[in-house]
Formats: structure tokens, sequence, C-alpha cells
């Protein structure tokens, strides 16, 4: 039997005023990547790659993340040239953003460690878009001055790759159990926004990578107080 844990979220409320220094803007389309790899022998089941957005970040700066950003102009080009179709823009928006924040790129292959490099280019076949399963869509509460709708997917990756943080906007990649980064949540040394929390939640009941690349969560909105 498994003991029954408070809920990193337990009692959690969401400050409206620490998350953006961006003055009240219109939804932005979005796309977050969870990568996940197998755990050690004998340790956690599942490992994923975690961020850390640096003090210079615009948005959620000291915030652990999972790799991803804002859609941008290119992406539904990058879409139809990866993916076959401008409409697989969020997919083609998440693999970007790997590639650019930690250096790894996603192929037709498996995910590779090439910095400065994205799928496409000369040797790097782009993955299929089945090796990259939507688990999540997240669109961010009206209250909010900083507005996201943000698409999750999942990538499966090998042991071995090493992140290489951009320096820009993520200062720190690592690989962690989703047990110990919600350990960090409530110790309040890696804080996470609330649908990073609600997805790492989910995480932690998964057995395998097959078990990631299955997960499907279902958005629920976050508790809020004034500031």
């Amino acid at each position: 039997m498994i003991a029954h844990r408070p809920s990193p979220s337990d009692g959690l409320t969401l400050p409206m005023n620490t998350l953006c220094n961006d003055a009240r803007m219109g939804i932005r389309p979005a796309a977050t990547i969870v990568v996940a790899r197998p755990g050690e022998p004998h340790g956690p089941r599942v490992e994923v790659l975690l961020l850390r957005r640096s003090a210079r970040s615009r948005f959620a700066a000291g915030f652990v993340v999972f790799p991803g950003g804002v859609v941008e102009d290119g992406d539904s080009e990058l879409a139809a040239r990866w993916f076959g179709s401008r409409d697989e823009l969020a997919r083609a928006c998440a693999v970007r953003e790997l590639a650019e924040e930690t250096g790894l790129v996603a192929t037709a292959g498996g995910l590779v460690e090439a910095r400065g490099r994205l799928p496409g280019d000369t040797g790097f076949p782009p993955p299929e878009p089945s090796s990259l399963p939507e688990m999540a869509r997240w669109v961010a509460p009206e209250f909010l001055p900083v507005r996201f709708d943000a698409r999750f997917f999942a990538l499966a990756a090998p042991r071995g790759l090493t992140a290489h943080p951009d320096g820009v906007e993520v200062d720190l990649a690592w690989w962690a159990a989703p047990e110990d980064a919600l350990e960090s949540h409530l110790r309040g040394d890696g804080p996470l926004l609330w649908p990073t929390l609600k997805t790492m939640e989910a995480l932690a009941d998964c057995a395998s990578v097959a078990d990631v690349l299955a997960l499907r969560v279902t958005p629920v909105p976050p508790p809020v107080r004034a500031s």
C-alpha cells in the first residue's frame, strides 16, 4: 500500500503579479514538451527534463519549467516542412524550443545532442508526429495579466543525453524524478507554475516512459488570491 502524502497543490494559491512584468495582453499560443527517460536501475522509474527560467527571462523568472515557449511566425513553415501541415505549428514550436533551449534535437531516429541544429537540418531528419503525442492543453484563466494557450507534448529520450541551457532564457537544465521536483516545489526552492505542477503530479504516477507517452492530463483551474 502506498501511503498518502500531501499534494504540493494542497492549499496552494496563485499570486497574480509575480509571473511576468509585461503589460496585460491578449492570449498567446504556446507549446511545451515533456521529455522523459527511464530512471536508473533501483532508482526512480521515470526522469523528466527540467529547466530553470533565468533571472533575465521576462516570464516566470526563477521558476522550474519544461522546455517550451511562444509560437513564432516561422513555426507554421517549420510545421509544413517537418510534419507536412501548417496545422502542426504547436508541435513544431515545442520541438524548436527544445532544440534552442537545450541543444537536444528530436529526429526520426530519436533525441540527440546537437547544439545549434534543428530537425530537418542535414543529417537530422524530423521526427514523426506520432512520436510527439499531445498530453494536454492549458488555457490560462482570464484574471492573469499574460495568458497563454499552451499545448503540452511528450517525447521519449534515452539515458546519457546532456542538456545545455541556452544561458539566456534558461540558466539550468537537469533530469529529475517527478517526485523530487514536487518535493522541491514544496520546499520552495523549485517553484512550479500551475500547469507544470499539475502535470508533474500526474507524471509522478507514471511507471514507465510508455506511461508518460500515453498520459493525458485534464486541466483544472488554479485557486486564486489577489495580491
